[in-house]
């Protein structure tokens, strides 16, 4: 007679399966883009059954702005962190802008505008959108009163300045998906150039030789988003699981 022991898993706590499902989402929408971000095609992803992605999410909706939320919030920090130990204020601006440019920096610009289109539509959205908005103008008003304070920077309009160095990089980004090998270097430079206006900085100290110091210049919007929510995986991976079972949510183990 033959018997059969059903594999033992250990049950995620739910903090852990949520950060995980939308550090997936995230992931879908930065390479395929926000439509894409389905129950479905979470649950595929995550070899579960859909129903699990419902219980954290009723709604794609739901799913769609904490994807977002999540990819925009991890360029944020990736690109203007909020602790600065390694740099100065300048340093860090001359950073941001030399990873504002080329193929991974187009990933994040293309899931603004879709984002931003979407929209239109979907007020859960709209609502992150614009609160990622307020934070990118936080975050870099906040750099630049640093800046200021160091007399490194000078405005007598911190926000201001902030405003008009993202709407510049707002509207070069919106041209993500078109060929701009022929833009001349006036246009390239524009958002350093009004940078350099705004504060007072000579033409050409953003992107001189050496302007970002030895701060690191990498970045990769699929990382950034999974390391934003890795403090949550990770505060919640301390929690001891129960031995898991076959439940309608997840997905089926070996017999």
């Amino acid at each position: 007679m033959s018997s059969s022991v059903q594999r033992k898993r250990i049950r995620k706590s739910p903090e852990a399966r949520r950060a995980e499902i939308v550090a997936t989402a995230a992931r879908v929408a930065l390479t395929e883009g926000l439509e894409c971000v389905t129950l479905r095609r979470v649950a595929e992803e995550l070899a579960v059954r859909p129903g699990l992605i419902s219980h954290y999410f009723p709604s794609a909706e739901d799913l769609v702005a904490a994807a977002f939320a999540v990819a925009a919030l991890g360029e944020l920090d990736a690109l203007l962190p909020a602790e600065r130990p390694d740099g100065t204020p300048a340093q860090y601006l001359a950073r941001y802008f030399a990873l504002s440019s080329g193929a991974a920096y187009d990933d994040i610009s293309r899931l603004w505008i879709n984002a931003r289109h979407l929209s239109r539509y979907r007020p859960v959205l709209r609502d992150v959108v614009t609160r990622m908005e307020l934070a990118s103008d936080d975050r870099l008003e906040t750099l630049i009163l640093d800046g200021v304070a160091r007399g490194e920077f000078r405005t007598d309009d911190a926000r201001s300045a902030a405003i008009q160095i993202l709407v510049v990089l707002d509207g070069l980004g919106a041209h993500a998906n078109s060929d701009r090998t022929d833009r001349p270097p006036a246009v390239t430079r524009l958002a350093l150039s009004t940078a350099e206006r705004a504060l007072d900085l000579p033409h050409g100290t953003l992107d001189a030789p050496g302007a970002t110091g030895t701060l690191p210049l990498a970045f990769s919007p699929t990382e950034a988003a999974e390391a934003a929510v890795a403090s949550e995986m990770a505060g919640a991976a301390g929690t001891p699981g129960a031995a898991e079972g076959t439940g309608a949510g997840e997905a089926v183990g070996d017999a």
